[in-house]
């Protein structure tokens, strides 16, 4: 039995994002019925290298394997074929751009089925001033704040955009995540729902970090101008190596790794990017004088995060990869592709499936016609999914809270377990100064991350603290952990022991690299992954090494990591057994970048980087505006994506018809493609005459897909976030109440609000949380008494 085995989805999207959500779905047992028009879903017919040739080119085999085909003429009126289908299922996915879809608007199918999840996944969201806006993937980076991202690329260049279409991938993960939450929340007394999505929301917490809270909490952004991550990407002897030092401590065994034991200074006024950023040509001229194995040998005796740099050529042959499997054959077309995001045991996820021919199972739907679901007797207005379903985080930094995070934010009773010796690492990152009272509570990144659960401290190494420990495992539902494998072995916490505590407890690992490997117990931060994986190779300009996008591997961890524990939830109410969940960074991370070994495999071709352009619109680029930015730099950018030769006549209106852009080879995609140099030559001087405002203004009415780079920390001055309210200010009692971001998804349910409390103060339900495990007074007493809890950090 799967995990959504009986659980029927009908998908009428076209696009990655939809077709990711509904491979999720059908990997986790569901009957995914796709609904296509004669001609076929567009994604059939796709490749990024162009090297397709007829129907279901190898991404559409990928993203399609498992699912069913059949195919409906919209223009046929009197047909209900695709009615009655969705009066038989349990959910429907749906987006824009294609004739079948835009028969089937998302708010009549959740008034006429009310039975249905209706996941509904769009640019910027179904209501609101920008609702029918034309967009990319590469102008929503753009509006997003994540072309700058984290201060990503070099000060002498354009900001360069995450490369790989990885916003599709994103927001379709949420879009499943957010569909099984629905389905979930049936036992909490909801029916049905409309589940409306917006990819920019998405693109904001995949590509960026909490930037508007900490603009508003410290006063100054993360980073203001873009730099080179030292040593970052770097050129070794014989090729390209990541090396990263995300801690203090890191950039101290760097020093001592490189052999300048004499840059040590605990005491440096400087971060340590910009002591990194000192020393930056001693330390690449180190890196150069090794081969890759050197490094990354010294590096991990030093446990300072590293990996080789995967492209779709070489990232099968990594031998982690390979002792892992972590890639498996295309079971109809013979490619090479990434293996399941995440691994459930007991569980089961369907094995790799062939994708349908278009069409395939037309006749069997069409004669044997699925019973209605029932409709709804009642349905209560606002449902929180997991109220009543309790959560054990043991995680920190980044991408284990992000999946933690939501769980709190729908309703579970989220205890985030630190110690006093060992905070959550996002406390630390504030740069806030020790000498500052409570100075481990200001930290923006932990407060966003973080609210709505309840904290405590207990000091593990201590045998008193992990019988506090197993109290509460023999209370949870769900335990989260995101520590290396050697860490919770060190302890004596796996699933043996917490499944003899709790027999029915779900226990979620979330490890780098994976519970075994030979790269099993590398540290792992976002950069190593995204190198690791293929998701930085794609990310920069072609004379340059890559750039670490420094941003979406821990998100996408995290939304995988949700899809893998709400699968194993259905599992256990299913079966009554508790789930093991291994859900690594590198696994989700390969997954998003499926489309570069695809390529290479199905076809040979080697998808390179290429600055600002990309295969999905020509032309695509960042264009300098004439306005100066609020740093006082002329560093303000519009991005420009031309996905049709319609969208091209408009631009060409609009900029007045000038004889170079009346040249009749340019009016084909093919056309611009060849000439991208030349226009992006004189759209380059258009814009550079003009200010971005009214470059969007002009262009954006007329269809043209267009945005303003935005710097991070100014998403919440954009007029369809403000009108959806994705921000949420949040008053706390140490800092200043600040704006929050929320979730990308507005349900029917609600919650009508998403933060309810704030971030925990260090230990701040110590008391509480013991109490409730039966512990005395005296008893709490004693354990601070003996540094087991506490409330402020200790050496």
């Amino acid at each position: 039995m799967l995990p959504l085995d009986g659980f029927t989805v009908v998908d009428v999207s076209t696009g990655i994002a939809g077709a990711y959500c509904t491979k999720l779905l059908s990997d986790g047992g569901a009957e995914v019925i796709k609904v296509e028009p004669p001609q076929g879903d567009p994604l059939r017919y796709w490749s990024a290298s162009g090297a397709a040739t007829g129907a279901d080119g190898a991404l559409f085999s990928f993203l399609a394997g498992g699912k069913h085909s059949v195919v409906t003429d919209p223009a046929d009126s009197d047909d209900d074929f695709v009615g009655a289908l969705l009066a038989g299922a349990d959910a429907v996915v749906w987006s824009r751009g294609s004739a079948v879809a835009e028969r089937f608007a998302p708010e009549r199918m959740r008034r006429d089925h009310p039975h249905l999840i209706v996941t509904a996944i769009t640019p910027f969201g179904l209501d609101g001033p920008w609702r029918d806006r034309a967009a990319t993937e590469f102008t929503l980076q753009a509006w997003s704040g994540g072309i700058f991202g984290i201060g990503r690329g070099s000060p002498d260049l354009p900001p360069a955009f995450v490369g790989g279409q990885v916003g599709e991938y994103l927001a379709g993960a949420y879009a499943s995540a957010m569909t099984l939450a629905s389905w979930y929340a049936r036992r909490n007394g909801a029916v049905g729902d409309l589940l409306d999505l917006s990819m920019l929301e998405t693109q904001i917490l995949g590509l960026t970090y909490y930037p508007v809270s900490y603009f508003e909490m410290l006063g100054r952004p993360w980073r203001d101008a873009r730099k080179v991550t030292v040593p970052g990407i770097a050129s070794a002897k014989d090729g390209l190596v990541d090396v990263g030092c995300g801690t203090a401590q890191q950039w101290f065994d760097l020093c001592a790794m490189t052999g300048h034991p004499e840059w040590i200074d605990e005491d440096s006024p400087l971060s340590i990017t910009q002591q990194a950023n000192e020393k930056a040509e001693a330390i690449y001229a180190w890196v150069k004088e090794q081969t890759v194995e050197e490094i990354r040998d010294l590096a991990t005796a030093f446990r300072i995060p590293n990996a080789p740099v995967a492209n779709g050529a070489n990232v099968t042959e990594l031998d982690h990869f390979q002792y892992r499997s972590s890639f498996v054959t295309n079971p109809r077309d013979g490619f090479t592709q990434p293996g399941h995001p995440y691994r459930l045991t007991p569980a089961s996820l369907r094995p790799p499936q062939p994708a349908p021919r278009l069409g395939e199972h037309t006749e069997a739907y069409r004669m044997s016609v699925m019973p209605a679901r029932p409709a709804p007797a009642q349905d209560r207005p606002e449902v929180l999914p997991f109220s009543g379903l309790r959560v054990l985080d043991l995680t920190t930094f980044w991408a284990g809270p992000s999946c933690t995070h939501p769980l709190g934010m729908l309703g579970a009773d989220v205890i985030h377990v630190e110690s006093t010796r060992r905070p959550d690492g996002t406390r630390l990152i504030a740069g806030i100064p020790v000498s500052e009272p409570q100075w481990w509570e200001r930290s923006p990144i932990f407060s966003a991350l973080n609210t709505n659960k309840r904290g405590l401290t207990v000091d593990l190494q201590h045998e008193a603290g992990r019988e506090v420990l197993r109290k509460l495992i023999a209370t949870a539902d769900v335990i989260v952990e995101n520590f290396t494998p050697r860490v919770l072995e060190q302890i004596g916490l796996d699933f043996g022991t917490v499944r003899a505590v709790q027999p029915t407890a779900i226990m979620l690992r979330m490890p780098g690299f994976g519970l075994d490997g030979p790269w099993r117990d590398n540290p792992a931060f976002a950069y190593v992954i995204e190198a690791a994986s293929g998701v930085s190779w794609l990310t920069g300009f072609p004379e340059r090494n890559p750039y670490e996008p420094y941003s979406i591997g821990d998100p996408n961890a995290g939304v995988h990591a949700l899809n893998a524990l709400l699968l194993a939830l259905e599992h256990r109410n299913r079966t009554g057994q508790g789930v093991l969940v291994e859900a690594a960074m590198v696994d989700a991370a390969l997954n998003i970048a499926a489309e570069q070994v695809i390529e290479y495999s199905a076809y040979g071709a080697l998808l390179q980087r290429d600055g600002n352009r990309g295969p999905t619109a020509a032309p695509q680029n960042l264009y300098r505006t004439a306005d100066i930015d609020e740093f006082g730099r002329l560093d303000c950018w519009v991005a420009i994506a031309i996905a049709t030769d319609g969208q091209w006549e408009a631009l060409r209106d609009a900029l007045g018809r000038p004889g170079w852009a009346m040249q009749p080879e340019l009016a084909s995609v093919a056309g611009r493609r060849a000439q991208h140099d030349l226009i992006d030559v004189h759209l380059g001087a258009w814009c550079a005459e003009r200010g971005g405002d009214e470059i969007v203004e002009l262009l954006w009415p007329l269809g043209v897909p267009v945005a303003k780079a935005v710097q991070p920390h100014r998403q919440a001055e954009l007029p369809q976030l403000c009108y959806r309210g994705f921000f949420e200010v949040v008053t706390h009692p140490v800092n200043p109440a600040v704006r929050h971001s929320t979730l990308p998804v507005r349900s029917t349910h609600g919650p009508n609000r998403f933060h309810r409390r704030p971030a925990p103060l260090l230990g701040e339900h110590n008391h509480e949380l013991l109490c409730e495990l039966g512990l005395s007074d005296a008893e709490i007493a004693a354990l601070e008494a003996h540094g087991v809890i506490g409330s402020a950090p200790t050496r």
